[in-house]
């Protein structure tokens, strides 16, 4: 009997490869240039399974090219890509590869807020072009981290990762969500509900943390930047989209707000061109997740998503658990 058939679009790593070949018929895109929404359709005519990362694009057109599809498995935690919606229609599970990211997400939101509030990417350029002459009192000032409000807008899994991460700081923690979180995971994180125009208003640094949708899209605009104070900070290493860009870029050259360090944008990968004129930003090219062992670790998470539907089992992390019960 023949084995089922994989199409991996993105380059994966080694034993990733080499799980998916024990399984089935793998055509894996390891010289990793990107392949067109055509391209990724013709290698999915014949095949049972996609593995896809998040710039892929997964629709209902290009789904009504691919009649033996059964599984979407996304290696990222967001599925914004992907439409859920047309998937299921279709009967074709949809998994994601939530969990295994969650810290090293966290401690990049982390790193991009101890960078903006000392002001690294400006002092490094600042030795690395030999103007640095000597030691001023004044020079350089930063903000404190240290006993600081953090407010987080979105507390799932990666938002009480980061929270988690401020009692080391002493930090007053409040966050936003659609619901408060259990009493005792509240005591564990020491972590206050509050309103969204609350916590615009009291906290100094502010990280979002939640999916891109519809809902979300432009969350952070012009009206709740200006809400902020003037001495806030603030963290997206969520989605691009979350955030309106153009109104961000505004509010930092105003100065309406502090800082922000960014890891996503919106129409990644071109980069809104303003925020390379400011100093009052730091950017990073949506690596969240990107360490060696948490990559792997989606990596593989992902395939063994795909190989479960594939074999009649039920994907650890379906996204869409009505195509099973149909």
């Amino acid at each position: 009997m023949a084995q089922p058939r994989i199409v991996v679009t993105r380059e994966v790593f080694d034993e990733t490869i080499d799980f998916l070949g024990r399984h089935c018929e793998v055509e894996a895109n390891q010289a990793d240039v990107p392949l067109t929404a055509d391209q990724i359709a013709a290698r999915l005519r014949n095949a049972e399974a996609l593995m896809c990362s998040l710039t892929d694009k997964v629709d209902a057109t290009l789904l009504a090219q691919c009649p033996r599809l059964k599984v979407v498995a996304n290696i990222a935690v967001g599925y914004n890509n992907i439409d859920v919606a047309a998937c299921t229609a279709r009967g074709i599970m949809v998994t994601n590869t939530p969990g295994v990211l969650d810290d090293s997400t966290a401690d990049l939101a982390w790193t991009l807020m101890l960078a903006t509030a000392r002001r690294l990417t400006e002092v490094e350029s600042y030795i690395r072009g030999g103007d640095w002459t000597g030691w001023r009192l004044k020079q350089w000032l930063g903000v404190d981290v240290h006993h600081a409000t953090l407010g987080i807008i979105g507390m799932g899994r990666i938002g009480q990762a980061i929270a988690k991460r401020a009692g080391g700081f002493d930090m007053r923690v409040i966050y936003h969500n659609r619901k408060p979180l259990a009493a005792d995971i509240e005591q564990r994180l020491n972590a206050r509900y509050v309103t969204q125009d609350a916590l615009l208003a009291e906290a100094d640094f502010i990280v979002l943390q939640m999916p891109y949708s519809a809902e979300t899209h432009h969350l952070i605009g012009a009206q709740e930047l200006a809400k902020m104070k003037p001495t806030a900070i603030l963290i997206n290493s969520t989605r691009g989209g979350v955030v309106d860009d153009v109104a961000l870029i505004e509010a930092l050259q105003a100065g309406t707000i502090r800082a922000a360090g960014l890891d996503v944008f919106e129409n990644e990968p071109k980069l809104n061109p303003g925020f390379l004129a400011l100093k009052n930003v730091v950017l990073s090219p949506h690596i969240g997740s990107s360490t060696e062992a948490t990559r792997r670790a989606m990596a593989m998470t992902a395939a063994a998503n795909a190989v479960a539907a594939l074999s009649g089992a039920l994907p650890p992390n379906l996204l869409n658990p009505e195509v099973k019960r149909a």
